[in-house]
C-alpha cells in the first residue's frame, strides 16, 4: 500500500442461528471449506476473528479491507451464498476508510494493509469526539494530541489501526488495536483516560475483544 492507497474497511459482525449446531458434521465441514474458497478466491483482504462466549451479540467478526466498496459487497454475496451464509445475520456492520492523519508527524499505514502478520486480539470500537473538539484551534488539538499519542508509545506490545467514518457512516472514526497482551491493552485505556483529549470524547462503545481465528477453526468451533 503507498502512502497515497484509500482503503475502505468494513467490520461486520455475525450471530449465527442455534439451527446450524444441528447440522451433521460432514455437512458443516463441506460448508467451511466453502466459505474458505470463497475469502481465498476474492481481491478483498479478509480477517476472521471469534467472539464466541465473549459478547452475546455477535459470535464472530469478518474484518474486510478493499480499495473497492463494490468488491467488499461481492464478497459478501458471495458468503451468503454458501450453506454457512445461510446461517448467519449481521448485527453490527461498521465502514470507515483510512486516510492520512491530521496529528501524526509521518503517515502510519494501518498494519492490516500494509501486510503485517496479525495479532492474537484485536478490540475494535467506534469513537466519535465532541463538536467542541473540532471548534478548538488546529494547533490546540495537536498538543493535546501529541500527549496522547505519546502515552501510547508506552505500548509498543499494542499497534493501532485508525480510520475514519465522517460522512459514511454514523462514527467519526472506527479503532482497531491489535495486541497478544490484553492486559498491556487494559492498561493502555486506563492511561489514556488521564489526558485532556479524554474530556472531548462523547462515545467510544461498545468495545468489543476479538480473538483471530482462521476461517475453518472459527466455524468448527460455533459447534
Amino acid at each position: 500500500m503507498s502512502e497515497d492507497s484509500r482503503y475502505f474497511f468494513s467490520f461486520s459482525f455475525f450471530k449465527v442461528d442455534p439451527k446450524w449446531r444441528w447440522m451433521a458434521d460432514l455437512a458443516k465441514e463441506e460448508s467451511a471449506k466453502e466459505v474458505e474458497n470463497v475469502l481465498s478466491n476474492s481481491s478483498v483482504k479478509v480477517r476472521t476473528y471469534s467472539t464466541l462466549g465473549l459478547r452475546d451479540d455477535a459470535d464472530m467478526l469478518f474484518w474486510f479491507a478493499s480499495e473497492s466498496l463494490d468488491a467488499i459487497q461481492d464478497i459478501v454475496s458471495k458468503i451468503y451464498l454458501t450453506v454457512f451464509g445461510k446461517y448467519i445475520a449481521p448485527s453490527r456492520v461498521y465502514l470507515s476508510n483510512t486516510r492520512p492523519s491530521i496529528y501524526a508527524k509521518s503517515n502510519i499505514i494501518p498494519s492490516f494493509v500494509a501486510g503485517e502478520p496479525p495479532k492474537k486480539y484485536v478490540i475494535v470500537y467506534p469513537f466519535i469526539k465532541t463538536r467542541e473538539w473540532y471548534l478548538l484551534p488546529v494547533e490546540q488539538r495537536k498538543a493535546m494530541m501529541d500527549v496522547h499519542i505519546a502515552v501510547g508509545k508506552k505500548y509498543p506490545q499494542v499497534t493501532l489501526n485508525t480510520s475514519y467514518s465522517f460522512g459514511i457512516h454514523d462514527q467519526d472514526f472506527m479503532l482497531a488495536f491489535e495486541t497478544d497482551e490484553l492486559d498491556a491493552f487494559q492498561d493502555l485505556i486506563m492511561d489514556l483516560r488521564g489526558t485532556k483529549v479524554s474530556a472531548y470524547v462523547k462515545v467510544d462503545t461498545p468495545m468489543i475483544v476479538c480473538v483471530k481465528k482462521d476461517i475453518i477453526p472459527l466455524i468448527a468451533s460455533l459447534g
